[in-house]
Parts: C-alpha cells; structure tokens; sequence
C-alpha cells in the first residue's frame, strides 16, 4: 500500500465529508477511495470513521490522525516545490484561534488585510477564552497569551498584556479611588469571570476578597457596566485599551499590577515551512509588534 496516497485519500474524505465527494476531488471511484480507506484503517488496526448511509464521521483516533497526515502532506508538498525550486503560492484554508476580544479587536484586521493580499486562502477563525490543543484540534495558528508550557510549539513574542483594574471617571468621582487593594472591599465590584475565575484577586503579595455585585462570563457585557458606571472591574489590558485611551474608563492601582504576560504567535514546531502558515505569522507578527496597545506602561 502508497501509504502517502492513502493519506491523501483520507484527508479527502475529512475534508469533502464523504467518500462520493472525495471520489470527484480526487479522480477516483467511490470504491476505490472506500478501498483506500479501509487499506489505511487496517494496517493502522483502528476505524478511522464512523460510517452511516449518508454521511462519515472521524473517529477519536481518526480525529488525532488527520492532523498528523495534514502536518506530513503539507510537509511533502512544500519539500517538493523546495527540491523543484519553485514558489508555492500560501492557499487553502488557514485555521486561526486567539482569545475572543483579542481575535475580535486585533485579529481580525490583520486577518482581513492577509486576504485581501492572498486570493487563493481561505481563513476559518477559532475564538475562545480558553487553551485549545493545536495538532488535536486542527489548528494551524493561535495567538497565545502568557507562558508557554508545551515543548511542541513554536512561539514569536509580539507583545505583552497586563491585568488592570479600572472604572469609569463618574463613579470614581462618586465613590473615591482606591489607593491600596484593601480598598476594593469597600467598592462596588464588576466581575469577569473568564479572567478572575475566583474572587480573589491577586496583587503580587497582596490577596483581595472582592464581593461582585455583577458577574458574568462576558468579558464585553462588564466593560458596558464599567463604561456606564457601575463599579470597578479588573480585565486584560487589551481588552480595555480602547475605552482607556477614550477616556471612558481610568485605570486604576497601577502600582499593584502583576508582571506583564507575553502575547505569543504560536504554530507547531516545523510548520512553518508550510507556505500559508509562514506567509500568515510573518505577517500577524509584523503587525502585531506594531500594536502600540499591546505593550502598557504603568
């Protein structure tokens, strides 16, 4: 068995959603993409798909699979046009994940300036407040903030965020600005779960209980309560930048602010040979490092 054309017929029928589909990709009958597949599924000893009358599903292993035979058919691919000497032109789609209001604010422009430039990618943005798993999910670029810990990643820092305390200048004129973290004992608390999950925050040696008057998992909806009011919060320095340079929100207790966390363009260790990959981080690197909001000063 070509176990490299069986990967490629494999990743045919991910990506079409089925083996007729990936029969027309491909220049092949139906049975004979059926056939390549159950070749590959046997001589890995595990089912790659969960198969019904009308459509195929991957597998948990099929799953952990794909993005290994992606890795390698983008690998060949590039290692090809290398030994030609030609220039692969960066296509296909591109997978993209970074926080929500990151992706949103930052990402996205970059996002939209990069396809303008590149006819022939597609891009399939991922936004979560929460790690995903590269290889695992698909993934071809996150944008990462804080320390890495995973040895298979490659990271290009870009910038640095803090987490910020701030309220709105008509309700520190109407309840005074706290000088020490003590202080928010005594102040109405807006509270973004998604960035403080407990309700103490930390400042370095210092350790406040705060009691929220509002909570909630949408770190958008705290700072329309902030900007109208309602108390003070604490959210990532990006998340806020905005607001801040307007005047709408104030920062606050600068001094008791922990260290800076790094804000990272990451991608798997060796894809960057990858032709949309390289074109895309060279190009979110360059204009992230460029993002004056993406470094604060106390």
């Amino acid at each position: 068995m070509d176990k490299l054309e069986a990967m490629r017929v494999f990743a045919a029928v991910v990506e079409e959603g089925s083996f007729v589909d990936a029969s027309r990709v491909l220049d092949l009958s139906p049975p004979a993409v059926t056939r390549s597949v159950a070749r590959l599924e046997n001589a890995l000893g595990i089912p790659l798909f969960h198969r019904s009358t009308r459509h195929v599903r991957l597998t948990d292993s099929g799953q952990h699979y794909y993005g290994y035979a992606k890795s390698i058919l983008e690998t060949v691919a590039e290692a090809e046009a290398a030994v030609t000497g030609s220039y692969l032109e960066p296509s296909g789609e591109l997978t993209v994940t970074a926080p929500v209001l990151f992706g949103q604010k930052y990402v996205m422009p970059i996002i939209s300036e990069y396809l303008d430039e590149h006819r022939k990618v597609s891009v399939n943005t991922l936004f979560l407040d929460r790690v995903t798993n590269l290889l695992e999910d698909n993934l071809d670029v996150a944008i990462r903030i804080g320390e890495l810990e995973d040895s298979s990643l490659f990271a290009t820092r870009v910038g640095a965020i803090c987490r910020v305390v701030c309220a709105s200048p008509d309700y520190l004129e109407k309840r005074g600005i706290p000088e020490t973290p003590e202080e928010l004992a005594d102040h109405d608390i807006l509270h973004a779960t998604t960035v403080e999950p407990l309700t103490t925050w930390g400042f370095g040696k210092h350790k406040v209980k705060v009691k929220p008057r509002l909570q909630s998992n949408q770190n958008g909806a705290i700072i329309q309560a902030a900007v109208a009011g309602g108390g003070l919060t604490r959210l990532m320095s990006y998340q806020v930048a905005d607001e801040l340079v307007a005047g709408n929100l104030v920062r606050v207790l600068p001094e008791f602010e922990p260290p800076q966390l790094p804000v990272s363009v990451v991608y798997l260790d060796g894809r960057k040979a990858n032709a949309k990959i390289r074109s895309f981080v060279d190009f979110a690197v360059e204009r992230l490092r460029a993002n004056e909001l993406l470094n604060p000063r106390p």
